[in-house]
């Protein structure tokens, strides 16, 4: 088992922003996880990273407990977060070296997902001359570095071109699948998931209120219908 979540609930002072929750992914599985702004998709993100400590409920990542073994927890785990957090005033391959010196990695690994996540033309220029897109791929590329067996992406795609959009999400899959990597990826994007993943769920107000599979889930209807149906 790649996650395992048991009944977690997180409160902000009297609002809830996680009520009960419990969902597992298998090793390998790419899971989209849906949900309208303020229901709890990233908070729940950040408690797998172990970035939130203080809640109620468990959780583990490659069996490792959140709560009790968190460095362990994140040398499994590589996170993309929804602001993507890019030292702008270095070049792509220093602020990966950089990383990996962090990480203590060996620099071959650099070279590595350089090549992996389509920088190598881009590798000897600052941040803040990328596009977004490119920046994306920087992000994932330092998430990628140890190497890690899961990966979290909150919002990966947001604020993407067409065309951005579409060579992020290839990319994912692709190294998803080609690692055998699973991932957790929050979106709002209907077609990014039907594209992506295997799997769908779908939190509203804390709840998680569908889980099945993306075939299962398209028999009944579109995506689109349901999360309507299900958020409204």
């Amino acid at each position: 088992m790649a996650i395992k979540v048991e009944n977690i609930t997180k409160k902000y002072g009297d609002q809830i922003a996680l009520n009960q929750v419990s969902f597992s992914i298998q090793k390998g599985e790419i899971v989209g996880f849906l949900g309208p702004n303020g229901a709890g998709k990233s908070t729940m993100m950040k408690i797998l990273t172990t970035y939130i400590s203080t809640f109620e409920g468990n959780a583990w990542v490659n069996s490792y407990s959140v709560s009790d073994e968190k460095i362990k927890v994140q040398k499994c785990i590589g996170y993309l977060p929804e602001h993507n957090p890019l030292y702008l005033d270095m070049y792509v391959r220093e602020y990966l070296n950089f990383n990996a010196e962090v990480y203590n990695i060996d620099k071959a690994q650099v070279e590595i997902v350089i090549e992996e996540t389509g920088l190598l033309s881009e590798a000897h220029k600052k941040i803040e001359q990328l596009s977004k897109g490119y920046r994306q791929r920087v992000g994932l590329a330092n998430a990628l570095l140890h190497n890690p067996e899961v990966l979290i992406l909150d919002e990966p795609t947001t604020g993407l071109d067409p065309n951005q959009l579409i060579e992020i999400r290839d990319l994912i899959k692709k190294v998803a699948k080609e690692s055998g990597k699973t991932v957790l990826l929050s979106t709002h994007i209907m077609q990014e998931v039907e594209a992506i993943c295997d799997r769908v769920m779908i939190l509203n107000k804390g709840n998680l209120i569908h889980d099945k599979s993306i075939k299962e889930t398209l028999k009944e209807t579109s995506l689109e219908n349901l999360f309507t149906k299900l958020t409204s």
